[in-house]
């Protein structure tokens, strides 16, 4: 349940001019930088209400036109969730690498990227997350990748979701790893990914039991690697494995774009 937490205070100690009313030609953009500006500094929660709109208008003395496209602003970008006919207001939702990821794929399609250019930009963040996680990692981080591979291996190499759960675990890898940058580029790539490997998948259903096994002893190696700490041991490893891969995900698909893969 969404928490209905008092705000007012921390509008207060936000105020701008000292409370003054804002007199100004993008006065629904400043009020909307006020409230965005709460939630990067998380004075406003995922979940959280706004206040009411007569304690908003009073607070930054504006009407209520200016005020509502000032929330209209943070909906747009995904920021607060509105309810129509709702009597609670508008709710905080922090959004996710998903929010950004149609853009950011349509933006690869335009380009004309291929899915090339794509296992290429993995190889380069997703190595340098396996070090960096080897070295910040805890066992709770490792028990859930362990976790995530005996459900990968229970599937078998027939799973329909094998794609999803492959592309799950290296996704994984990188939230783990405490970069926030990485973890949001390799979250906005992840579902391109994913089509991707579910075309390669689905003309060798079932993938072959021995490259199965190959795989699973590769993830098996890197939780190693991790678990002991080894940070260059486990990029070494990782880049290896992501070399090879990329080579039979790119076998005969080497001028597929990105476009044509997500249809």
């Amino acid at each position: 349940m969404a928490r209905d937490t008092p705000l007012a205070p921390m509008i207060g100690a936000t105020a701008i001019g000292g409370g003054a009313a804002i007199r100004s030609p993008k006065t629904a953009e400043l009020v909307a930088g006020t409230l965005r500006r709460m939630v990067v500094e998380g004075q406003l929660k995922d979940g959280d209400f706004l206040p009411n709109e007569a304690e908003l208008m009073a607070h930054f003395g504006v009407s209520r036109p200016t005020l509502r496209e000032a929330v209209r602003v943070l909906e747009s970008e995904r920021l607060v969730e509105v309810r129509r006919g709702s009597r609670t207001g508008a709710r905080v939702r922090v959004p996710g690498p998903e929010v950004v990821a149609r853009p950011v794929g349509l933006l690869l399609e335009l380009s004309g990227a291929t899915i090339a250019d794509l296992l290429t930009a993995k190889a380069g963040i997703e190595p340098l997350a396996a070090r960096l996680l080897a070295e910040v990692g805890t066992p709770a981080d490792f028990d859930e990748l362990d976790g995530m591979l005996e459900r990968l291996g229970a599937e078998g190499a027939d799973s329909p979701r094998l794609a999803e759960d492959t592309g799950a675990f290296q996704l994984r890898v990188v939230q783990l790893s405490g970069n926030a940058t990485l973890s949001i580029i390799a979250g906005m790539l992840h579902e391109i990914t994913v089509r991707h490997m579910a075309f390669v998948f689905s003309a060798h259903r079932p993938v072959p039991k021995d490259d199965f096994d190959t795989l699973m002893r590769s993830y098996r190696r890197l939780l190693h690697y991790l678990r002991s700490g080894d940070a260059p041991g486990a990029e070494s490893h990782w880049r290896k494995h992501l070399d090879t891969a990329r080579s039979v995900l790119l076998t005969g698909l080497e001028d597929v774009r990105v476009r044509d893969m997500m249809g």
